[in-house]
């Protein structure tokens, strides 16, 4: 695995792309992560074309899916459509928990013939999304989310998430210069 750049980070953000890395390491089955903003911008994800975490489990996980189905392991196999497919679900159970009036939402499991969608809230609106395998173990991965989320919430300052932002930005940019893909 290559680990990501956190060369110039905040120790805060040096942690939390640490945190990610763990998760993706340490649970089998998942293909990629993202972490979303309230307002449903990218922040930080397991996408290896932005230089995250992504573990051999994980890409033999995903090119048993793709050899067995036909079926790209992602959703697009990019860190941005994760990012908005997590953002939208999180907006529909949010608007469905109030239309019930039953509190706040705190995560959403979405389980589909090859595979499973997780979303958990960290903070303040942000949230956790994680696409797994079919073979993955909901509970497990569930457990470990909950972990992230306990140990990342109170870290992901408006601050943090700055910049988080930025350095995806800049990333995205160096990419686009040097015509890598994303």
């Amino acid at each position: 695995m290559t680990a990501p750049s956190t060369f110039g980070l905040s120790s805060e953000a040096r942690n939390l792309h640490w945190l990610l890395t763990n998760l993706v390491e340490e649970v089998p089955g998942i293909l990629s992560v993202a972490v979303v903003s309230s307002d449903g911008l990218l922040l930080l994800s397991s996408d290896p074309d932005l230089a995250h975490a992504r573990t051999h489990q994980s890409e033999a996980a995903a090119g048993a899916l793709e050899v067995r189905t036909g079926k790209r392991a992602g959703p697009r196999g990019s860190a941005a459509d994760l990012a908005t497919v997590v953002s939208g679900i999180g907006s529909l159970t949010v608007g469905a928990a109030k239309l019930m009036d039953y509190g706040q939402v705190k995560h959403t499991m979405v389980a589909m013939d090859e595979g499973s969608l997780f979303v958990m809230s960290i903070s303040d609106g942000s949230l956790l999304g994680v696409h797994g395998s079919a073979e993955c173990d909901m509970s497990v991965v569930a457990y470990h989310m909950a972990l992230f989320v306990g140990r990342a919430g109170h870290v992901l300052t408006p601050e943090l998430r700055s910049e988080l932002r930025k350095t995806l930005e800049n990333k995205t940019l160096e990419n686009e210069s040097t015509g890598s893909p994303r």
